[in-house]
């Protein structure tokens, strides 16, 4: 299991850039240099600068991430200045994920509240369990959501069903979450999230990376494409990636009846 006290804000071990999202301060708030840090090193992973198969998104503690300072919200002599500053950077880092173009891990123990449930709606995979919950939770201090939560929740879950969470603040137990699709698998216990998440980011990562990127962008892309633009776009796709040393290596060792080899392709 990873050991979460001695994780970097960022950090790159197999292929997977862990990025730690929140402190230990205030019930695990968003953490500030872990937007700048881990939006620096997602743009770097963009222009390839980096060998990066999966991103891990963590928190240190009991819970994924509560949300932004509010103590810190209260404590700023210009608050929509401190807002909108905070805002800005959590909207890069938000921005920069997307941009990276990896599959993106979340290992949501515990609570996801307002920005933490944000970044856990731009997962790719979220991994929870027992104790987990997520909550919008920015009603409660008279704030409106930030983060994608209002682009990213609606094509989760349905635009009635997020309406509801957002407006009404609701509770979104570890099971409501796995059924609606906020999560995509639960572990028994608690303190296998972040084992089981580092797993599934692990082997991601290890896999043929060219061909989950390419699946990944035709999964973004397909929400707003009718079925004629997204057929020709998957055809342009696995067409590529069939003379590409992925999809060589590939076909060749399904034809060998011999495990498939990405190592080369993914160095390439």
């Amino acid at each position: 299991m990873t050991s979460l006290a001695d994780l970097n804000t960022v950090d790159i071990v197999d292929g997977v850039l862990s990025i730690r999202i929140s402190t230990e301060r205030g019930g695990n708030s968003l953490a500030p240099d872990a937007l700048i840090e881990g939006t620096e090193m997602l743009r770097a992973v963009a222009a390839g600068e980096h060998s990066v198969g999966a991103v891990l998104l963590v928190g240190p503690g009991a819970n994924f991430c509560a949300g932004g300072d509010v103590r810190a919200f209260a404590s700023a002599p210009d608050r929509p200045a401190f807002v909108a500053d905070l805002a800005e950077r959590f909207h890069a880092f938000i921005a920069a994920l997307a941009e990276a173009d990896v599959p993106v891990v979340a290992a949501v123990r515990g609570w996801a509240a307002g920005a933490g449930m944000s970044i856990v709606c731009h997962a790719d995979v979220a991994i929870g369990g027992p104790g987990t919950s997520l909550r919008a939770a920015y009603s409660a201090i008279g704030f409106s959501p930030d983060g994608g939560m209002t682009w990213a929740l609606p094509r989760l879950v349905g635009a009635a069903r997020a309406r509801h969470i957002i407006l009404t603040n609701k509770v979104v137990t570890a099971a409501e979450a796995l059924e609606i699709g906020l999560v995509a698998q639960l572990v028994d216990s608690d303190d296998d999230v972040v084992g089981a998440a580092t797993a599934a980011a692990t082997a991601i990562a290890a896999g043929p990376r060219q061909s989950l990127r390419a699946t990944r962008e035709l999964l973004m892309a397909s929400d707003g494409a009718t079925l004629t633009d997204q057929m020709a776009a998957e055809a342009a796709s696995i067409s590529r990636l069939a003379g590409l040393p992925v999809g060589i290596e590939g076909v060749d060792a399904f034809v060998a009846k011999r495990p498939a080899d990405f190592s080369a392709a993914n160095d390439a």
